[in-house]
């Protein structure tokens, strides 16, 4: 051990030694490169040219027509409850509401409040859904941006324009622009990009 041990601290001992493990750590960068270069041509960690080549793996939800419920959120009191000028299109007399219905919908603002009167019957107090009955098709709110939305079209995102009637918290209902088997694309993506629906 002890010849060893002076052989090592030796000049050339030492000199053989600092190769050796140049050696090593070079031999281990070749390897790395190899590998990274071997899963790069088996698509392991090339998402991106995957998705170029096949698309890109995106969530999407097929529409057909059908009658859906929006509901508006209000807040009744007495059976009557106030609405800013923003949002008194969203209601009119005969709609559901609760377990009532809504009588009549101002169309002056009120001078006490500054705000539309909506009065109602059989409704009990506190926060009521005014619903709203439509038949068409009924998309995640976020599926769509500036009356458009995307679909899959041969493979592909197209940026479609569609009317969108009327809209609450979490879904859209869509009266033209739309048929019936359409995907309409939930995650996103830029028109053009290769897709495949997951």
């Amino acid at each position: 051990m002890e010849k060893l041990k002076e052989k090592v601290s030796s000049p050339k001992g030492r000199k053989l030694v600092y190769i050796v493990c140049a050696a090593i750590l070079l031999g281990w960068v070749i390897f790395r490169f190899a590998a990274v270069a071997s899963e790069n041509s088996l698509y392991v960690f090339n998402a991106s040219r995957v998705a170029a080549d096949v698309g890109a793996p995106i969530r999407a939800v097929e529409v057909y027509k059908k009658t859906d419920v929006l509901k508006e959120p209000i807040s009744v009191k007495n059976n009557r409850a106030y609405v800013s000028g923003s949002r008194v299109d969203k209601f009119s007399a005969g709609q559901n509401i609760g377990d009532g219905k809504i009588i009549s919908v101002s169309a002056n603002i009120d001078l006490d409040s500054g705000m539309h009167v909506i009065r109602t019957r059989g409704v009990s107090d506190g926060l009521q859904y005014a619903e709203f009955v439509g038949n068409g098709y009924f998309v995640p709110a976020y599926a769509v941006n500036n009356e458009s939305v995307f679909v899959i079209e041969d493979g592909k995102a197209v940026l479609r324009d569609v009317k969108v009637v009327r809209q609450d918290s979490e879904t859209a209902f869509i009266s033209e622009g739309l048929s019936d088997g359409d995907k309409v694309i939930l995650s996103k993506v830029k028109a053009g990009d290769k897709v495949q629906a997951k």
